[in-house]
């Protein structure tokens, strides 16, 4: 009865393994086909989903699937805002850890390697296109340019102004404050390594424009006018995916991404005041 028991645990061990190896020889003639260059493809797609906005729970389902389609169903992710530590067990167990220095939002790159993953899970897109889509996806300029940013961010700042019952005599006030404030958080993102610095200025140079054109006449209401324009800075990504993340148990992430998030409404908050008890 052991011997049974025994042959029977032995080959469904052969069954697996001889899976496995099934898929590691559909990956032969390729250039990308040991560990570690699976293990870069996983962290790759990771990286580019945690820098553009992606919450952990996606980032760390994405890369064990990935690792799944490619034959390796014992993987092991650990994300957090700043950083992703991967491992997955093969022929030569491998473990990776990478930083994460810059985080933006870009949803476009998110959805890119959205699809790129369910085509490797469904189509068996092949490692060597694969790594090519996502390496091409991770140097992509971002989705729109500046101008383009700053002239939305300043539209949506007068119909915020609108939305919170202001008067049409507040919008083009808060068209150009926000505008503004946009501006300077771009070009400011450039030079200062601290965010938080960056939207301080911005929030205090959309109070200043606010009060000089209420005091000059132009524009009726001046809260309205200040809250329309820093609705463009408030972070509500960061607020989304905190709340998301706490939800699914990723205690870590969602705790440091909704501190994030109230940096940046106090820094907002700070520049706004600022310049309120000045002027």
């Amino acid at each position: 009865m052991e011997r049974m028991v025994s042959e029977k645990g032995n080959g469904s061990f052969v069954k697996a393994e001889a899976h496995k190896d099934a898929i590691q020889s559909s990956l032969a003639g390729t250039d990308v086909c040991s560990d570690h260059d699976i293990l870069r493809i996983c962290l790759l797609a990771g990286k580019i989903m945690l820098q553009n906005g992606g919450e952990t729970s996606r980032v760390e389902d994405t890369m064990m699937r990935i690792a799944a389609a490619y034959g390796y169903d014992n993987s092991h992710s650990y994300v957090t805002p700043t950083g992703i530590l991967f491992a997955i067990d093969g022929t030569a167990p491998a473990t990776r850890l990478i930083r994460i220095s810059e985080r933006s939002t870009n949803l476009q790159k998110v959805t890119i390697v959205n699809d790129i993953s369910r085509r490797i899970c469904g189509d068996g897109m092949t490692p060597v296109e694969a790594l090519s889509l996502l390496q091409e996806t991770d140097t992509q300029p971002f989705a729109y340019p500046e101008w383009l940013r700053i002239a939305t961010a300043a539209l949506a700042s007068g119909c915020f102004a609108i939305m919170f019952r202001g008067g049409w005599s507040d919008f083009m006030p808060a068209v150009l404050a926000g505008g503004i404030g946009f501006l300077l958080v771009v070009l400011l993102n450039r030079f200062v390594p601290v965010k938080f610095f960056a939207e301080f200025l911005a929030a205090a140079a959309i109070g200043g424009t606010a009060v000089l054109l209420t005091q000059n006449g132009v524009g009726a209401d001046l809260n309205i006018i200040i809250i329309g324009s820093v609705m463009p800075l408030v972070p509500g990504l960061h607020i989304t995916n905190a709340v998301r993340d706490l939800m699914a148990g990723h205690l870590v992430s969602g705790l440091s991404k909704g501190a994030e998030a109230f940096l940046t409404a106090f820094a907002i908050g700070s520049g706004i005041a600022v310049v309120l008890s000045l002027l």
